[in-house]
């Protein structure tokens, strides 16, 4: 063990060593000496951080310069939003007056003590709040100092992850919409006793609330947004909002102490660069202003090559991570461009990237991809909405920089847009031409990921292939789902992702949503592709490479592989691929199809599972060998399954329909159907999954056709190939000149 910390310590370079030391003498300088700890008198936090052409004033007229400052000169400073109260008020109650009740609904449940967050419902923290209690296991974190703290043992703070959700604040902004919306000064109360409550409990380094520089940069954001929202209220006094400047502080301070370089330098890092920048924007009038917000955006400017890379992709291969990135840098752009300062070239060529990639991960129904982690959280929620729904990034997106594509995708303008860029940039949107992106196919190369449609509307089909690596550095928010893939027709997800539900609180839970058997894609003897160490750590990665892929004029054509099989005792590969049939009218369809071929090599003998998982409220109909599963709004999906001996003839195979799980938001779990295909091949094996989508008019001409033709070769154990081209037409031409699909 010994020698094994001193080979990962010698493997450091200078620079973290260096940054590492440092952090760690202060963790000491804090523990021994109760640096930083505290809240500090009135006259030493002017002498020290506040702009010399201020000092002279007392705390209170420092603070009433502030607020004159953020009530009367907003649109210098800060966002156009800010200076267009009673407009962005007037226009929300009128377009969006289904959402304003909403959000007046949450605010007014707020002030009860009531809490929605990440998937939770309902959840009260006591009264008053106990801000370090998880009220989903009743453990309450110690009030130690923070490095002390053990916050990924659920014995000891329970899940981390909804104490967190509820410090982040982000509910202050809602109770600030709600008092745009109703001048109701109740909701400024509640604003101000929260935050006097917040501090007078979380005294600078003490407790889990400072474990986390990402969590401080995010509770930052939404106070620097809440007292712009509350900035005309009586009730935000000159003695709570210096009071409130001091915290502000001694957090931005503790942040660029523990910046988190080496330790997390994914989202983490952006997102308390983006803390520090916001701070530096929104207060001139502290020392340190312009340091931190030089600071951030350099952080910010250095590592966006390194998050996102040359396909957009961001570095983790999350995309609910992918989304936090792109709304990161949104603000930074939005922050900047208000700020005055020059917008690095960089920045908009980037955002482009990402923006793209989430409006190739929009489904028909507007629901996104989900591969990798998704920890449930949002950098600003402005509006309710679905947690899997990322439109209204892409929307802001398309208004700043007037990109018709992202519009077409993205759909009616969002309430998030009218409140972070003002009426000015709802206008923008509303007379944006929306046209449909020319391309119906894209290749992520670097990452690995290949999405297909027959269309950008509401009714089309749509196809995700995963064949990237597995993730970053140490894989934290990875899950083995090599070779994974999505599939939607409309309305219907037939084939969807697990989710993650839970981090740590429920530890159990954490391997099974990650694991290969919660995922499209295959097993072998029950074993899964990689193998998991802790919760954002692995023991063993599968070695995952993309194939290529071919498009003719009527088929997309895509290959991966991956060896994680090749740890078993008798070493199996597993490769994959996927031909996309371009829509067909010669069965009066313009329905596409999907043939999905799993090749394995191996010696001895080997079980293998097909796994594929469908959304909740999905039916799944078993008549043989043939599945029905039947979706939404009169759409079906016919499957079959057929299993290819080395010598070309087809054999039974077993099919089950079982119970699952999905989560499509963290903490939140429904129950799904999921149907497995297993075989056991001796040496080589083959399997061949159709999937042919439909709606319900069509049944005699789709699945009555083609489910009869293929059950009567099937029994006739017809080769695959002879098969296959032997409907009709079906596959005339669809198949290269080898007849195999293979690549």
């Amino acid at each position: 063990m010994q020698t094994r910390r001193l080979q990962k310590l010698l493997s450091k370079g200078p620079r973290e060593l260096l940054v590492r030391g440092q952090q760690e003498w202060s963790k000491t300088l804090e523990c021994w000496l109760g640096r930083g700890s505290g809240e500090r008198p009135d006259s030493d936090f002017i002498a020290s951080e506040i702009c010399p052409e201020y000092r002279d004033g007392s705390s209170e007229t420092i603070a009433g310069h502030i607020m004159a400052r953020i009530q009367n000169d907003l649109k210098g400073q800060w966002l156009e939003l800010f200076s267009s109260r009673d407009a962005v008020s007037t226009i929300t109650k009128r377009r969006f007056g289904d959402v304003a009740a909403q959000i007046i609904e949450s605010a007014d449940r707020v002030r009860r003590g009531r809490f929605d967050l990440l998937g939770f419902q309902d959840l009260s923290f006591g009264s008053p709040i106990n801000w370090s209690c998880d009220p989903l296991s009743g453990t309450v974190a110690p009030a130690d100092h923070w490095s002390k703290i053990d916050y990924l043992n659920p014995d000891s703070v329970g899940d981390q992850k909804v104490i967190w959700e509820l410090n982040r604040h982000q509910y202050l902004v809602t109770l600030g919409q709600a008092y745009w919306l109703t001048r109701d000064e109740r909701y400024a109360e509640s604003f101000v006793d929260h935050v006097s409550s917040w501090i007078d409990s979380n005294p600078p380094k003490t407790g889990v609330n400072w474990t986390s520089s990402l969590e401080l940069a995010f509770r930052l954001i939404s106070w620097v947004w809440a007292l712009s929202l509350f900035a005309k209220s009586d009730k935000v006094t000159p003695k709570f909002v210096f009071r409130l400047l001091k915290s502000i502080t001694a957090q931005a301070e503790h942040i660029e102490a523990y910046l988190s370089y080496y330790f997390s330098p994914n989202t983490h890092l952006t997102g308390e660069a983006l803390g520090l920048f916001y701070i530096g924007v929104a207060f001139p009038e502290l020392q340190r202003s312009q340091h931190w917000r030089d600071l951030g955006l350099k952080i910010l400017m250095d590592q966006l090559p390194i998050h996102v890379k040359d396909d957009g992709v961001y570095f983790e291969h999350a995309s609910y991570y992918h989304r936090y990135t792109t709304d990161f840098y949104l603000h930074c752009y939005l922050l900047a461009r208000a700020a005055g300062l020059e917008v690095p070239k960089l920045l908009e060529d980037r955002l482009a990237l990402l923006l793209d990639h989430l409006m190739w991960l929009t489904k028909p129904d507007g629901s996104s991809t989900l591969y990798g982690d998704d920890d449930g959280g949002r950098l600003l929620p402005l509006g309710p909405r679905r947690p899997n729904d990322f439109r209204d990034t892409l929307a802001i997106g398309a208004a700043v920089f007037g990109r018709e594509d992202w519009k077409h995708v993205a759909g009616d303008a969002p309430l998030e847009l009218l409140w972070l860029l003002g009426p000015v940039g709802l206008e923008s949107y509303d007379r944006l031409a929306a046209k449909p992106p020319a391309a119906l196919h894209r290749e992520f190369l670097t990452c690995g990921y290949h999405v297909v449609r027959d269309g950008w509307s509401r009714d089309s089909t749509y196809l995700f292939f995963d064949c990237g690596p597995h993730g970053t550095a140490n894989c934290g928010h990875a899950h083995s789902d090599a070779l994974s893939f999505e599939f939607a027709t409309g309305s219907s997800n037939w084939f969807i992702d697990s989710g993650t539900y839970s981090y740590v609180g429920l530890s159990e839970s954490r391997n099974s949503y990650r694991a290969t058997t919660a995922h499209n894609t295959v097993t072998v003897d029950g074993c899964s592709q990689s193998v998991p160490a802790g919760p954002f750590s692995w023991d063993f990665i599968a070695d995952v490479r993309g194939n290529g892929s071919i498009e003719t004029s009527q088929s997309y054509y895509v290959a991966g592989e991956h060896h994680g099989f090749r740890r078993l005792a008798d070493p199996v590969t597993h490769a994959r691929t996927i031909m996309f049939r371009k829509p067909v009218d010669r069965w009066q369809s313009q329905s596409p199809y999907v043939l999905i071929q799993d090749r394995f090599e191996a010696l001895a003998q080997h079980q293998y599972a097909l796994h594929f998982h469908c959304a909740p409220g999905c039916m799944i109909e078993q008549e043989g060998a043939c599945v029905n599963i039947v979706g939404r709004d009169g759409q079906y999906l016919f499957l079959l399954p057929l299993k290819v001996e080395e010598n070309g003839d087809c054999s039974p195979i077993a099919i089950s329909i079982e119970e699952g799980w999905v989560s499509r938001c963290y903490g939140q779990r429904e129950s799904a159907p999921r149907l497995v295909i297993a075989c056991t091949a001796t040496g080589p094996g083959e399997v061949v999954t159709l999937l042919v989508p439909y709606m319900s008019g069509e049944g005699c001409l789709v699945r009555g056709k083609l489910a009869d033709d293929l059950k009567k070769l099937s029994e006739q154990g017809r080769p695959l190939p002879d098969l296959l081209r032997s409907l009709s037409g079906w596959f005339a031409n669809a198949l290269p000149p080898s007849g195999d699909i293979s690549l």
